[in-house]
């Protein structure tokens, strides 16, 4: 039987029970939103306090929030307050009494049995407590016992991130399971699965005329193995090895990684192949192209001819020997958002069914194959509003917003096709992507004697590639660099995507010259704002959700820690820093003649200071709060006009040696000039003035990624810690007449919590 190829979405345990209840999910022929499943009653107040503390007045003493507070609003007359969620659809229904829940779908047109299913989840602080275990129950209250993988946990020994699995005994045609997440005493009974035979998956290539193998049932027998998941429902085992030729010499650069996924209960079995090269110290680096046949069990996953295979690049293939559960798994968007791993989006969008199908239609030919790059752009340094930028891409958005099938397709297979971009390094002596702790002096910029470790006496300068033997049209650039791995490694729980997220953290500290990043701490500051703006988010998600006594969680980390203090001391606690809130070092002031910077790269910074507050890491509060001066200042400070607020420049001195202004109305008149900035703000003369219509911001205000779109995250933040000063900016941000419809792209919808 021809294994069908299947984008990881799975999860597992062993049952014995009967037929599952399940519920109608509709006739076939419906087209549109299906819902989201909404699931728990998580206590906002309770996350804020387990990472932050609880509020404090001028005094000290504890505040309690006045019910009124609390209430849900929903934002669009600019009160503060959670977003309601859109009502589930009629039909799917998650059981009460759980954490959160999820909502399998059956996609097959025939009973299933024997499903495995396997997913990741997140969890707020306390949620589920060390040693604690999980059960699913079914809407009949049956209760089914889950395989808890723990990866990552809070500070108070709580769950953080677990990978969850189960298996089926049968799942009906066309119908849905709702599944609530209910903690257990403990973690489910039972000996862990022992694989039979695990399929041999066999890679072979033909390169330069000579044929190179790996096998995973030799290297299982042959390596210490590592376990990812282990349990009464499923192993999988994960073995990785040069690949070799009949004499049994190594190739030099490319080599195999095998993820052998084996579920209780049935033969079926899921086989996760990577090929990569991206050997960081392999002497002569280069691309190159082979002929490719990956087997498993003697039977075809994949075959190519000719495949060009980028240097520093990896592509990855998942299959299943035998019939591929045809299922979709919906997760609870909304306590996704409540545990502040993610941003708050609006989940009072709905993505529109015709964005979710040009997301589907766009889904075909080379750029979904090996060494293409999914929706993301080739080369990333193209300039222009577009839907990859963003602390979630335009599809990573609407997959969250929506979890449709489309959506998650594009946005896991897009993060797949990460790997083909050439900046992977992989340590060959720890099998990691490299860490900047262990090279603090490695680099891609700069002359190979700044790369001299005064320890050790040696240069760390990576080995040259010959720009004919490496040409790619893949460009990475940290100034538009799409967040492609978090969100999916989160949902899948997938180790690929995982050491995708490490591999773009750690390229984007180590591709600067080792002086101006200070050696080991990796600091940021020295390149656009946008850029630090991305690459903070990107190092500060890795941080948080590499699994707990990973080698590399601690550098991370420990490079984070770094990037704060500096931050802070540069700018928080600098009684010499700037008033505006505006950053000024990093090809910051570069508009104008070096007088103006663009607010909306600053916006992408204040957004990315305020999602790493709220995944927990405190030193980002006072940044956070130093930052949002400035949004909302161009908002009502004294002396501006708001219609002017999201300008493509922002005039901050009156000449390139000045000092900056430290008036926001000095700022805004030197923008708009006197002229204009002597007109009241309201009427059709300013607007009249500043080429726009009444209400309009100007820069594409109606656009879903214009420049008043890219301010909205800044000022969602500002408006939950910014005071009522901050209320008062998004009030009047809200209350704009030209909107953008972000039901056609929802990747700036953040929303204050």
């Amino acid at each position: 039987m021809t294994p069908a190829l299947l984008r990881p979405l799975c999860l597992l345990v062993a049952l014995s029970c009967g037929t599952l209840h399940a519920q109608d999910r509709g006739k076939p022929d419906d087209t549109g939103f299906v819902g989201l499943p909404t699931t728990g009653q998580l206590d906002a107040n309770r996350v804020l306090e387990a990472r932050h503390g609880a509020p404090k007045d001028a005094a000290g003493k504890d505040l309690k929030d006045d019910k009124a507070d609390r209430d849900d609003r929903d934002g669009k007359d600019g009160k503060v307050g959670p977003r309601p969620a859109r009502p589930a659809a009629k039909g799917i229904t998650v059981p009460t009494g759980g954490i959160t829940g999820v909502v399998i779908e059956s996609t097959a047109r025939e009973a299933q049995s024997n499903v495995p299913v396997t997913f990741g989840q997140v969890f707020a602080p306390g949620d589920l407590p060390r040693g604690a275990g999980l059960s699913g129950k079914l809407a009949d209250g049956t209760l089914l016992p889950l395989q808890l993988d723990v990866k990552a946990s809070h500070p108070d020994g709580s769950v953080r991130h677990a990978v969850i699995s189960l298996v089926l005994p049968r799942l009906a045609a066309g119908k849905d399971l709702g599944l609530a997440l209910v903690r257990t005493s403990k973690k489910a009974h039972g000996p862990a699965l022992k694989p039979e035979n695990p399929p041999d998956t066999v890679v072979s290539i033909v390169v330069d005329g000579e044929r190179y193998t790996a096998s995973s049932a030799a290297l299982l027998k042959e390596q210490k193995v590592q376990t990812w998941l282990q349990g009464p429902a499923v192993t999988e085992l994960q073995v990785a090895a040069p690949l070799k030729n009949a004499k049994g010499a190594e190739h030099p650069h490319l080599a195999a990684r095998f993820a052998i996924r084996s579920y209780a209960g049935t033969r079926n079995a899921r086989v996760d192949v990577v090929l990569e090269n991206d050997w960081a110290y392999e002497p002569e680096p280069r691309n190159f192209s082979y002929d490719v046949r990956i087997t498993a069990g003697g039977e075809t996953l994949y075959e190519k001819k000719d495949l060009l295979h980028y240097h520093h690049a990896r592509w990855r293939t998942v299959a299943w020997t035998g019939e591929a559960p045809a299922i979709h798994l919906r997760h609870d968007s909304a306590y996704l958002i409540a545990t502040r791993a993610l941003p708050n989006y609006d989940r009072s969008i709905q993505v529109r069914d015709s964005m979710l199908a040009a997301l589907a239609a766009k889904w075909e030919g080379p750029k979904t194959e090996p060494m293409g790059v999914g929706v993301a752009e080739r080369s990333m340094g193209n300039t222009g509003g577009r839907s990859d930028i963003g602390l979630l891409p335009g599809w990573g958005a609407a997959y969250l917003l929506s979890m449709d099938p489309r959506a998650k397709k594009v946005t896991l297979g897009t993060a797949d096709l990460a790997g083909s971009f050439p900046m992977h390094y992989r340590d060959k002596r720890t099998g990691l992507p490299i860490s900047l702790l262990d090279y603090p002096y490695m680099t891609l910029l700069g002359h190979p004697s700044d790369t001299r470790n005064p320890k050790t006496g040696k240069q760390e300068v990576f080995p040259p590639c010959r720009k004919e033997l490496c040409k790619t049209p893949n460009a990475p650039d940290g100034s538009h660099q799409p967040a492609f791995a978090y969100l999916p490694y989160l949902v899948t729980g997938d180790h690929y995507y995982l050491e995708e997220l490490q591999f773009w953290a750690m390229y984007n500290v180590f591709y600067s010259n080792p002086g101006y990043r200070k050696d080991a701490q990796g600091l940021l500051a020295s390149d656009q704002v946008r850029s630090q703006a991305w690459n903070l988010r990107t190092l500060a998600e890795a941080a948080y959700i590499t699994p707990d006594g990973h080698p590399l969680k601690r550098p991370l980390e420990k490079i984070l820690d770094s990037n704060l203090d500096w931050y802070n001391a540069t700018y928080t606690n600098n009684p010499q820093a700037n008033r505006l809130g505006v950053l000024v070092i990093g090809y910051a002031i570069v508009y104008k003649d070096k007088t103006a910077i663009a607010p909306w790269q600053d916006d992408f910074f204040t957004a990315a200071v305020g999602h790493v507050a709220e995944l927990g890491y405190k030193e980002a509060e006072p940044l956070l709060k130093w930052k949002v001066r400035f949004p909302i200042s161009r908002m009502t400070g004294e002396g501006v006009c708001w219609l002017a607020g999201a300008n493509y420049t922002y005039t901050v001195r009156p000449s390139p040696t000045a000092p900056l202004f430290e008036r926001i109305g000095d700022a805004y008149a030197a923008t708009v000039g006197p002229d204009i900035a002597s007109l009241p703000c309201d009427g059709d003369r300013i607007a009249a003035a500043l080429k726009q219509k009444p209400g309009d911001m100007g820069g594409y205000a109606d656009a879903t990624t214009g420049f008043p779109s890219n301010m909205q995250p800044a000022l969602a933040y500002a408006a939950s810690v910014g005071g009522e000063a901050g209320r008062k900016a998004w009030a009047r941000f809200m209350a704009r007449s030209v909107k953008p419809d972000y039901g056609e792209g929802p990747q700036f919808a953040i929303v204050p919590r």
